[in-house]
């Protein structure tokens, strides 16, 4: 079966159902402006994703450092170890004791999950499905539903209808006082990056969770009355104007879910209207979109030549916003590619991948 199109012509959703009902076994690719995502298909059911502008060993270590499974110290000698013998961050972490064989497929799932939902935002884009055999993890098998998926999927799609209309990226939040109401997890860990500065983009960047989670805390947070938004101070049309001359020119992309216009608005905010911000939340933001262009640089080198690049330095001499050289470390079949962040030390709270 070879299955390929246009998304706008024939949707995820439609697709899924076909490959769950026809049981096929292969891989789905999915290309858009933005990203490019593989799902492995096992007799219709979903066993694995990959996502070319997160790289799935950070993905997978931001859940379990915000499960509490680990410390930032053992995660980095879990990735050290990864690198050195070319396993699974999974594998290595249950063989260790640090995890269980539940817990980190539970992860895996959400992580899967994430990634199916990710495609569903997309306004446009190709697909292509190849069948094939597809590698099966003895130690870590994984089949995932994919009716669940897709329900799950469009839930959240609908939710999201409702986020999107209540919040802009460069929405600033501030506490009302009120402290009587109960707040789950995800609200309390959100409540503690409202600061009267920090915007929408800024808050999401700083936590543990993906987009969605993280919106949602936050509209649940406002319906509550434990925090409101803050008016932000006026911009000038032609200063917005020669910072998106600026941005087009160095081809950072725009993140998936905002307009252009929406995002340079709320990035020149953040940079005239708060100074002492300037070093945090827009080099956040610079750095973050410049990570993602080098990463689709090193695979399309991979292409070319069979093999990634020994170093950085082959590919490009773009530094992140405080002028040092992204880190990278080529592994067996892999790569981690990511910025010390402001402190320009490795394996800290402040690292961008």
């Amino acid at each position: 079966m070879s299955l390929e199109g246009s998304l706008k012509e024939f949707g995820l959703a439609d697709i899924l159902q076909l490959i769950y009902f026809q049981r096929k076994t292969g891989v789905l690719t999915l290309e858009s402006r933005m990203d490019k995502v593989r799902l492995l298909f096992y007799e219709g059911n979903i066993t694995s994703a990959e996502t070319k502008r997160k790289r799935e060993t950070n993905r997978f270590g931001s859940l379990l450092l915000k499960k509490g499974l680990i410390k930032e110290e053992g995660l980095q000698k879990a990735l050290d170890e990864q690198q050195a013998t070319g396993q699974k961050l999974g594998n290595i972490l249950m063989k260790n004791g640090v995890a269980g064989k539940e817990q980190i497929q539970e992860i895996l799932t959400t992580q899967i999950t994430e990634t199916v939902i990710q495609v569903f935002r997309w306004k446009d884009g190709i697909y292509e499905f190849s069948q094939q055999g597809v590698p099966v993890d003895k130690e870590m098998p994984l089949s995932l539903d994919t009716q669940h998926v897709l329900m799950e999927g469009l839930r959240i799609m609908d939710e999201w209808s409702l986020i999107e209309g209540k919040l802009t990226p460069g929405t600033i939040f501030k506490p009302t006082g009120k402290s009587d109401a109960s707040l789950s997890d995800d609200e309390e860990e959100i409540l503690g990056f409202i600061d009267n500065e920090s915007d929408v983009s800024a808050i999401i960047e700083s936590s543990r969770m993906d987009s969605f989670q993280a919106s949602k805390s936050l509209i649940s947070l406002m319906e509550k009355g434990i925090i409101e938004r803050k008016e932000a101070a006026p911009v000038a049309p032609e200063m917005i104007l020669r910072e998106a001359a600026r941005l087009d020119k160095k081809g950072i992309p725009y993140p998936p879910f905002i307009t252009p216009v929406i995002f340079l608005v709320s990035l020149f905010i953040a940079v005239i209207s708060f100074p002492s911000q300037r070093s945090d939340h827009a080099d956040r933001i610079k750095t973050s979109a410049d990570i993602d262009n080098i990463r689709f640089i090193i695979e399309a080198y991979k292409y070319e030549s069979g093999s990634y690049p020994q170093s950085i330095a082959q590919i490009t001499k773009t530094t992140d916003a405080w002028g040092r050289q992204h880190i990278y470390k080529p592994a067996a079949g892999d790569f981690v590619l990511f910025s010390a962040g402001p402190d320009g030390k490795e394996g800290t709270a402040d690292d961008i991948y």
